[in-house]
């Protein structure tokens, strides 16, 4: 057994825009229902044609959502009455550019974000940034891609919070 430690950095991104709206901005960019990619992946034989195939389905920044879980529609059963809702994004022509070089980074692509409603009409959005979570050793090449990573769902946070 192997023990790496590491540390994350999570990104926290406060909106004065309610929970809905954040959320139908989000939505309208990744889409609104969890795309089966590996399904789709079944279908193809090879990469040009599965990627051609993925890249029908991505949103403007590039991102594919591929799971919701509505931690809202549970919680209020121990009486926390407010919307949080889990989403899972990702896009596989992000991830190969990481996982070529290290397949553990698989463990955080696609990337995992948190839309919370805070009351009077505001939410958070937060996330993980993902070069903190992928590179826990030395390795350029994978530190470059997920970067890349690293700006694009950074973007893509601030335009959906943004008033």
């Amino acid at each position: 057994m192997r023990e790496i430690p590491f540390t994350g950095v999570r990104l926290g991104f406060d909106s004065s825009k309610s929970f809905d709206e954040v959320l139908s901005s989000l939505l309208a960019d990744v889409g609104d229902k969890p795309l089966p990619i590996n399904e789709i992946a079944a279908k193809f034989e090879n990469w040009d044609s599965y990627k051609k195939e993925i890249e029908s389905h991505v949103g403007p920044s590039g991102f594919i959502l591929f799971a919701r879980i509505d931690h809202g529609a549970w919680i209020k059963k121990v009486g926390i009455r407010r919307k949080a809702l889990r989403l899972i994004i990702g896009n596989p022509t992000f991830a190969i550019t990481m996982l070529r070089h290290d397949l553990t980074a698989g463990l955080f692509a696609p990337v995992e974000l948190i839309l919370i409603a805070e009351g009077d009409d505001r939410c958070s959005l937060t996330y993980v940034r993902p070069s903190s979570l992928m590179v826990v050793e030395t390795n350029d090449a994978l530190l470059a891609a997920a970067r890349q990573l690293d700006a694009k769902l950074e973007a893509l946070a601030r335009k959906v919070t943004s008033a």
